[in-house]
């Protein structure tokens, strides 16, 4: 049995937490931390017994739920014939030729190759290097600059944090980068004008991306990067027309086109990928999360044939391709990535996102859309959110000091429900494993319901609302 006193005082004394407060929880001032011991399907456990609904598939990764031990057995089979090789100077494992062949066969657009690292942020560090790499052997060598988008998340390593558009992010760490840019968030909800329809606003934002790489000129710019739906920036789905819109602008000016999929991919909205169902032809692509859903560490960045046939014929030229890591294409996480994908394809798990999705988005707008501090209630497929304003008729944000978003999904976590306060507004987000079932989307809503009408009775005390 876990001694959570003992563990709390090791993990406070010695361990640096993503997003916490860290001299809070180094001095006890914060609650002690989740020990979590144990997960099955769609729930976890923590070391003093209480079981949570995770609506959000830890972050975006659980794809096929917890507990599977297909993935265990694949893991542990690798591990006793062969825990570890490297992948330079050409050597593989049968299992990495097999999850590279049916990644190039699976992915959005025009894809050649793969390359493998450990994670979204790495992943997208790759990717701003391709796109140096590849201008600079077409002889293009001042055609470097990335373009993302405000709110978009990419990564927290020093490039691809710096194509997060989240300036929490940057603050203090001197991020951005030269050469990384922002254009517009695409959401409509905050950014349109007056009476202004969702193919007007996403040619506005189209316009704007265009306005931004005359000024910045065409032969600077060398790649655009976009979630299909923003992820970490609100769960936004874009609006009609928009990707459409951006790919003519692209084309235009001859810019990569850098579909970054790490929450969107294997399923997620109920497409295989993001880009299949926007219509999306990227030139590059980001993959982790749902590759292995979180059992191990893994994400692979897909290069066209576009972008390949350049390296390939500069080959003679310029020597081997200087660049990989210790564990690209480690065995275990390939072994692990195969498993899973096997569990996708076997059960259906897009389809079933989008059918058991199509509930959930109902669901939600049934009990949440008439509320009164409710802006906004989105989503695709197992991606949704809902937006809280303290006047819905003038879009009156909260006073950010009474923390509506933290307060609602705390009151759900003591209820049994992890559903996520999303940054930049007050947001609930979830993301729940594919697996899910109907009734369990039920309870989903009904708890984070009732979180927040409890919410809503204390800001009503507090005077807080309209």
């Amino acid at each position: 049995m876990t001694d959570v006193q003992a563990v709390s005082k090791r993990d406070r004394a010695s361990v640096i937490h993503p997003a916490t407060q860290l001299k809070d929880f180094a001095s006890g001032k914060l609650n002690d931390p989740t020990i979590v011991t144990s997960g099955k399907g769609i729930r976890i456990e923590d070391a003093q017994g209480r079981t949570y609904i995770d609506g959000f598939s830890g972050l975006y990764c659980v794809n096929i739920g917890y507990g599977r031990t297909e993935v265990a057995e694949a893991i542990a089979q690798q591990a006793h014939r062969l825990a570890y090789y490297h992948a330079f100077a050409a050597h593989t494992t049968e299992a990495l030729a097999t999850l590279s062949d049916r990644l190039v066969r699976m992915a959005p657009g025009k894809p050649s190759k793969v390359f493998f690292g450990l994670s979204g942020s790495d992943a997208n560090e790759t990717q701003a290097k391709l796109v140096w790499y590849y201008n600079n052997l077409r002889g293009q060598p001042k055609k470097k600059k990335i373009i993302s988008r405000e709110r978009g998340f990419h990564g927290c390593s020093v490039v691809a944090g710096s194509m997060t558009g989240l300036s929490y992010y940057h603050a203090n760490m001197d991020l951005p980068l030269p050469n990384i840019l922002h254009t517009g968030v695409p959401h409509h909800y905050w950014g349109a004008e007056t009476g202004e329809t969702e193919q007007a606003f996403s040619r506005r934002r189209a316009a704007e991306l265009e306005a931004m790489i005359l000024r910045e000129g065409p032969e600077t710019v060398g790649a655009f990067i976009g979630e299909p739906i923003l992820g970490t920036g609100g769960i936004i789905p874009p609006p009609e027309d928009y990707w459409r819109e951006i790919q003519g602008v692209l084309k235009r000016y001859d810019v990569l086109l850098i579909a970054d999929e790490v929450v969107c991919g294997f399923g997620r909205t109920g497409a295989d990928f993001g880009s299949t169902l926007y219509g999306i032809e990227p030139d590059l692509v980001t993959l982790a999360k749902g590759l292995t859903s979180g059992y191990a560490p893994l994400s692979a960045a897909i290069i066209g044939e576009k972008v390949f046939s350049v390296m390939e014929e500069a080959a003679d030229r310029v020597g081997p391709f200087s660049h990989g890591y210790t564990y690209t294409g480690h065995p275990i996480s390939v072994a692990a990535a195969n498993a899973v994908l096997d569990i996708v394809e076997k059960e259906k798990l897009a389809a079933r996102a989008r059918d058991v999705g199509g509930h959930f988005q109902k669901k939600l707008k049934e009990r949440f859309s008439d509320l009164d501090i409710v802006g906004e209630v989105r989503g695709v497929g197992l991606l949704g959110a809902v937006e809280f304003v303290a006047d819905r008729h003038t879009k009156r944000r909260f006073d950010a000091q009474l923390k509506v978003g933290p307060r609602i999904s705390k009151a759900a976590r003591d209820r049994g429900l992890i559903a996520r306060a999303m940054p930049h507004g007050d947001i609930l987000g979830f993301a729940p494993p594919l697996v899910i079932s109907k009734s369990e989307i039920d309870e989903i809503v009904d708890l984070a319901f009732r979180a927040t009408t409890t919410v809503m009775d204390e800001l009503a005390r507090e005077g807080a609302t309209s």
